[in-house]
């Protein structure tokens, strides 16, 4: 197999080998890097239909997308042989990592934090690994941890992998996935798996790792195998003393026989470890952490009252009282504080199902915090990236560049919420100030605006008049309404098709409890918009209803700038209304300085109108508030294509490629910038990755292998041809296809395509003024006449 060329990847040296196959290291010649290529055992796809569901669920593989995933990139057949290509990651796997011996807690917290966040973004998407192991985990050299094989374990044919039930190889035996000393009882029973499956085999691992050794160490099967079955798990304190028996609790909690008994998301035990690693998971809590009506919450009032007594003394013989104050309770008087983080708030309701109530009041708090015009706020998106993360407030700080961090949390019994909330100098990592915050929930806008503005006293932000009184107009919601539209909201950000579905039946239904509820209007114009615009429907479908949703959430409620925001992109993308959406932007910030939408899609209608300097001030302005937004960084790469800066833009799509999201819009801001460069093989081999990344691979082969400029037109005329007639029988977007012409020198059906997209209002028509695909027919008088139709300025 060595010096063997499959596809365009050539193979140069073997790295590994399992009962899923041989793994060998890989150079991919279309973009210079080395991949790791897994050659799939002879006979592990029969025919063309099992070659298909393998080709199906690669996909939903390689849509995982996670720090501590390893990456698969696509899958081929050549010559017989199946082969699926991932990257590459250098390190060394965890199993010889513990050929040493047990690891200190605090690295066993982080890599196992780590690995848990894994299976949480797995999990999400409705993967499960199956066959997680210390020998599917690498470790790199700066000690991050990279799960390998997801899912492959349940796409390999039973009778194909091995067939021998030994401790270390147990891969697909009798058709039950996994590797024995690793497996879940339920799993050694037949029996469906899910993500608790996953979190037993972490368990093991977590065991493993704090020991070194295995949590059963029998070495025979049918030992092991009745085991894990029927017997408990020797504590893993009596075998390392150094193990604390709250790391005891964690591993022996994962390691429950019953499913019900073991933690019921990824997400919990990455939370239990966070708190391990930091050393805070045995702190006694702070008195402003004490919940009223327990057997302590008694004793903080005696203190707070002592304090108010030694505070008065001082006054009377001179001292700062202030002073007195922070000594007592720990406190300091911060430097100027001018930008905050909020980071993602913790779920203290034990129940992974509440997440998305928890994802709600995160944004809400952000949101009524970025209303205040002297504070720069980052960002959801941005302090997203610090969920569950084993950094440092000034770490985070700096990375974020803020002043400033707010830590928090959320309980919730029935209709009642209390959001604890504390305020840390970056600089220093030392707490300012906390506080609890109760509402009922009908009242929780009001409860939002509570805490932003105990926030803004604290650090000495001046209101203004207008901000007052925003924070001041909260209104009360109806709880039932309130929550749909959270779950809707959740589920709209995820940006599939089935979770629009989803999105749309929880904003229906928060219009049934409350027909009134203008936010959950919002809601369904986004669904619909978004269905059109991601080319799920036709825009003359999609289009028209959400405008309607838009207009009557507008006429309920014209406070919000986010629903500001969607409309004024409405206005750009279909109406073509420039000056309206100008305006509608402009209101948005006026309501929400630090909406890094606003800022952002502003910048996009400047540059599609050709305001560069104006451009420049908002798309700043954006990326300081939303610094870590790989949506953004992309979009931003797009925009250095516009200005012809081809050099500046591609080491961006490159950056963000291997782990951020979207990999079709970065694959196609990398096309356009090599077309442009005239670096056709680069292009074309980036215009097959494009129409991989959306699942039109027919287009993709249309495109052929040759190489040269003669060769890239002709592919792009083959695939306009054939994505011309497929839009006969399906929707396929008219500005696809003109952008196919304009790339094979087609100029006159690259016209009558974008007429067609004109007419259907197919939303990247807003960049036909600037997109790199028009540059050779802007002399066109056809195409200066579609300009002037789009009300584009002279």
């Amino acid at each position: 197999m060595i010096g063997k060329t499959l596809s365009h990847y050539r193979v140069v040296e073997k790295i590994g080998a399992g009962g899923m196959g041989e793994v060998y290291r890989a150079h991919d010649q279309r973009l210079e890097r080395d991949v790791a290529l897994k050659v799939l055992p002879t006979g592990t796809l029969a025919d063309e239909a099992a070659r298909k569901r393998f080709r199906k669920e690669a996909l939903a593989l390689a849509k995982l997308n996670h720090p501590h995933i390893a990456t698969v990139f696509e899958f081929g057949t050549q010559d017989g042989v199946d082969f699926l290509v991932m990257e590459l990651v250098e390190g060394v796997t965890l199993s010889d990592k513990l050929a040493g011996g047990p690891l200190l807690e605090k690295e066993i917290a982080r890599l196992g934090m780590q690995l848990a966040e894994a299976l949480e973004e797995a999990h999400e998407r409705g993967v499960v690994h199956r066959d997680l192991k210390p020998g599917n985990v690498m470790v790199t050299a700066k000690g991050q941890a990279k799960v390998l094989d997801f899912g492959l374990a349940k796409l390999v044919r039973p009778d194909v992998a091995s067939a021998t039930a030994t401790t270390e190889s147990f891969t697909e035996t009798q058709g039950v996935a996994g590797t024995l000393p690793y497996m879940a009882p339920e799993q050694l029973r037949g029996e469906p798996v899910d993500a608790r499956t996953d979190i037993h085999a972490l368990g093991a691992v977590l065991y493993e790792m704090a020991t070194g050794q295995r949590a059963f160490p029998d070495r025979q099967a049918a030992q092991l195998t009745a085991a894990i079955l029927q017997l408990p798990v020797s504590s893993p304190r009596a075998l390392n003393r150094r193990v604390s028996v709250e790391m005891e609790r964690i591993v022996l909690k994962c390691l429950e026989k019953e499913p019900e008994n073991r933690y019921q998301s990824a997400k919990e035990i990455a939370v239990d470890l966070r708190r391990l690693g930091r050393g805070t998971s045995t702190t006694a809590p702070a008195p402003w952490q004490v919940p009223r009506g327990s057997a302590r919450w008694g004793w903080r009032r005696v203190g707070l009252v002592a304090v108010a007594l030694l505070a008065l003394v001082a006054v009377l013989v001179g001292s700062n009282v202030a002073g007195l104050r922070d000594r007592l309770l720990g406190g300091v008087a911060p430097g100027r504080i001018t930008s905050i983080a909020v980071l993602p708030l913790e779920n203290l309701m034990g129940d992974s199902e509440q997440d998305y109530f928890v994802a709600g009041m995160h944004e809400a708090l952000i949101t009524e915090l970025s209303k205040i015009g002297a504070l720069t706020v980052i960002s959801r998106t941005s302090a997203m990236r610090y969920r569950n993360t084993d950094k440092s407030v000034p770490e985070i700080a700096r990375e974020l560049g803020v002043d400033a961090v707010v830590e928090g949390s959320v309980f919730r019994v029935e209709n009642t919420v209390r959001i604890t909330a504390q305020l840390i100098e970056a600089a220093t990592d030392r707490h300012l100030w906390a506080d609890n915050f109760d509402r009922e929930l009908r009242d929780i806008l009001a409860l939002h605006s509570d805490v932003a503005r105990a926030i803004a006293r604290q650090i000495r932000v001046t209101l203004t008049p207008k901000e007052e009184s925003r924070l001041a107009a909260a209104r009360p919601v109806n709880p039932e309404a309130f929550e749909a539209y959270l779950k809707g909201r959740f589920h709209w950000q995820k940006q599939t098709r089935e979770d629009f579905d989803i999105a749309e039946r929880y904003f229906q239904s928060a219009l049934q409890k409350d027909p009134n509820y203008a936010l959950a209007y919002a809601g369904l114009g986004m669904v619909w918009i978004m269905r059109g615009d991601a080319g799920f429907q036709a825009p003359s479908e999609t289009f028209p209803k959400g405008t309607a949703f838009f207009a009557k959430a507008i006429e309920l409620d014209d406070s919000s700038a986010e629903v500001r925001v969607s409309l004024a992109n409405h206005k750009t993308t279909t109406q073509w209304d420039w000056s309206g959406a100008e305006k509608e932007f402009k209101r948005a910030i006026e309501i929400n300085p630090n909406l890094a939408d606003a800022h952002f899609f502003y910048a996009d209608l400047l540059l599609a109108l050709k305001r560069t300097e104006e451009w420049k001030r908002e798309i700043k302005r954006a990326r300081e508030l939303d610094p870590l937004n790989d949506f953004k960084e992309s979009y931003y790469g797009w925009h250095l294509n516009y200005l012809g800066r081809y050099d500046e833009a591609i080491p961006i799509f490159q950056k963000l490629l291997p782990t951020g999201p979207n990999k079709a819009t970065n694959y196609l801001g990398l096309w356009g910038a090599y077309y442009k460069k005239g670096m056709y093989d680069e292009a074309l081999a980036a215009a097959k990755s494009y129409f991989a990344a959306i699942g039109d691979h027919e287009f993709a082969d249309a495109l052929g292998t040759e190489q040269g400029e003669a060769a890239y037109r002709a592919g792009m005329k083959r695939a306009g041809e054939v994505m011309a007639a497929r839009s006969k029988q399906r929707h396929v977007p008219a500005i696809r296809i003109a952008r196919m012409f304009a790339h094979a020198g087609d100029k006159h059906s690259a016209i009558q395509w974008l007429e067609k997209a004109y007419q259907a209002r197919e939303s990247p028509m807003m960049r036909l003024g600037v997109f790199w695909d028009w540059d050779d027919l802007r002399d066109d008088p056809r195409f200066q006449d579609l300009l002037r139709r789009m009300n584009f300025p002279e």
